[in-house]
């Protein structure tokens, strides 16, 4: 199942997290972007269960996030913690 996302929603949520509405190489902006495209695949599959080639594809996705967040730990610790807090995707 392909994904697509219109500009504006893909503008709006780079602009809450990179700052600028055209900054989507921004660390953070990229795991909001993850984060917004894991939690809609969930969904998903809560009513696809057999869906297998989504749930590797979500599998990819989360893979992504965590070594994206992992690089931005040792970056900046205390932006990594607010911006999990933020997006609220850790314990």
């Amino acid at each position: 199942m392909a994904v697509y996302y219109n500009k504006e929603k893909v503008a709006e949520i780079v602009a809450q997290y990179g700052g600028d509405a055209k900054n989507t190489g921004d660390t953070e902006a990229q795991v909001a972007l993850l984060t917004y495209r894991i939690e809609s695949l969930s969904a998903h599959l809560r009513q696809n269960k057999k869906d297998h080639s989504t749930r590797r594809a979500l599998l990819a996705m989360v893979g992504q996030r965590k070594s994206l967040l992992s690089y931005y730990a040792k970056k900046d610790i205390f932006k990594y913690r607010a911006l999990i807090e933020k997006l609220g995707i850790r314990k």
